[in-house]
């Protein structure tokens, strides 16, 4: 499918849109791709490790038959963007027992602290080619 890791996101929620944003800005040696969970790779990728594309409770990042998810799959996210993103590499020294449910609370609540789209947030035509 891809050789750089993908990065599944969710392209109704407005923090999870405009973090896509910000990696398309920032990952400047083009190490990810991005599918969003409605369309048909994002689908397919969260049913092949078995979850729930309707009702995801996490971001998934798939590198080959390797999956991140939660924290770390933010943290992983942000260590490869480059400086000063990386500093957030740091966070990692945090044990998952405490970092995880921070995230999944954030991420059960997405639409209410942050918004829902109408519609799923479409990339500029220059970053088409990194979006699948």
């Amino acid at each position: 499918m891809s050789k750089e890791p993908i990065i599944v996101f969710d392209a109704m929620c407005v923090l999870c849109s405009y973090n896509a944003q910000f990696i398309l800005k920032y990952d400047k040696h083009h190490y990810f791709k991005l599918a969003s969970m409605q369309g048909a790779v994002g689908t397919a990728l969260y049913q092949k490790f078995d979850m729930d594309p309707n009702d995801p409770d996490t971001l998934i990042i798939v590198d080959g038959d390797d999956i991140k998810t939660d924290s770390d799959a933010v943290i992983f996210i942000y260590s490869k963007l480059g400086w000063p993103w990386r500093m957030m590499a740091f966070f990692s020294i945090i044990p998952r027992f405490i970092r995880d449910p921070i995230y999944r609370f954030i991420a059960r609540n997405r639409y209410r602290i942050f918004g829902q789209r109408n519609e799923c947030w479409l990339p500029k035509p220059e970053d088409a080619k990194r979006i699948l």
